[in-house]
């Protein structure tokens, strides 16, 4: 199935860091972005959420990000927020409850193909005791 998705990246730049950090930061996650610096923040766009894919499955946090993507739904859009620290550190661990007084990276991804849940099942297949289900385990 071909995807057509556009992931938007936001994150705060604030006076006490390097931009360029900021930067690797949203790269080590979303590799194939090209983060730009604006005004305080750094700005980044990519059609791919492959890398991160396989990020929620190393780290075996699939329902959590099915939890995060269904909650933050709108529409055609999907929201959530990462740890900036450990996005640099190159690990997807999603901010929830108060955000970090150095800001969190926001994602926004629109997907246009196929549905948002085909998506997702895509991105963060659903678990059985924590093993993502395939359909072809019905044949």
């Amino acid at each position: 199935m071909i995807y057509s998705i556009d992931v938007q990246i936001t994150a705060p730049v604030n006076d006490t860091e390097l931009a360029d950090r900021v930067a690797a930061a949203v790269e080590n996650v979303f590799p194939g972005a090209d983060p730009e610096q604006r005004h305080g923040e750094v700005v980044a766009e990519v059609h791919s959420l492959d890398h991160f894919s396989e990020l929620l499955h190393r780290r075996e946090i699939l329902d959590t990000a099915r939890s995060e993507f269904f909650a933050n739904r709108r529409g055609d859009t999907v929201s959530f927020d990462l740890k900036k620290q450990a996005a640099f550190e190159g690990v997807v661990n999603f901010a929830v409850g108060n955000p970090d007084e150095l800001g969190d990276l926001h994602v926004r991804v629109r997907v246009e193909e196929p549905s948002v849940e085909a998506f997702v099942d895509h991105v963060a297949p659903p678990t059985e005791e924590g093993t993502p289900v395939t359909d072809d385990a019905d044949s």
